[in-house]
């Protein structure tokens, strides 16, 4: 018997994208982003988020997609990205769905390259594909560290 996944779906230029719930901690309206000087290219800024200071990271720009707008559809996605967590900025969150393991192929050879390793998979749901993320994947090891480096500033200043 297959087992079903709950994820969390949402969109990024135009496409539809999911995560397990399990690694989301909340979903907030956009709000003001404080800019950190010297912060690594995919770091948008931090927020304060009751009390936490939370490095947001814009996926657009992670995946090397256009820059979109700000509409008042715009969500952070508070996530584990282990050993962090981190808001990611997306597009819209379209709804909390069950997939079934069964509805999830792997990544095609075609688009799985080093850059694309963060794509767990792709599940099929009604007439429509939803990119699967690894979120443990998201960051290399290399922008990991640059948010603990962040993160030992913030905690300095």
């Amino acid at each position: 018997m297959p087992q079903e996944l709950q994820l969390v779906a949402f969109q990024l230029a135009q496409e539809v994208y999911g995560v397990d719930i399990a690694q989301v901690q909340e979903i907030i309206r956009m709000q003001p982003i404080t800019k950190v000087p010297g912060a690594p290219d995919f770091v948008e800024g931090v927020i304060n988020l009751r009390g936490r200071v939370i490095p947001v990271i814009d996926l657009r720009k992670r995946f090397r997609l256009p820059k979109g707008e700000e509409t008042k559809s715009t969500r952070i996605i508070v996530v584990d990205v282990p050993p962090h967590t981190v808001g990611m900025i997306v597009d819209s969150v379209d709804e909390v769905l069950r997939l079934s393991e069964d509805k999830i192929e792997p990544p095609s050879p075609l688009i799985a390259s080093i850059d694309t390793e963060y794509i767990k998979g792709v599940g099929k749901l009604e007439g429509k594909l939803l990119i699967l993320l690894d979120l443990a994947r998201v960051l290399t090891k290399e922008e990991k560290h640059a948010l603990e480096d962040l993160k030992g500033t913030l905690e300095k200043a």
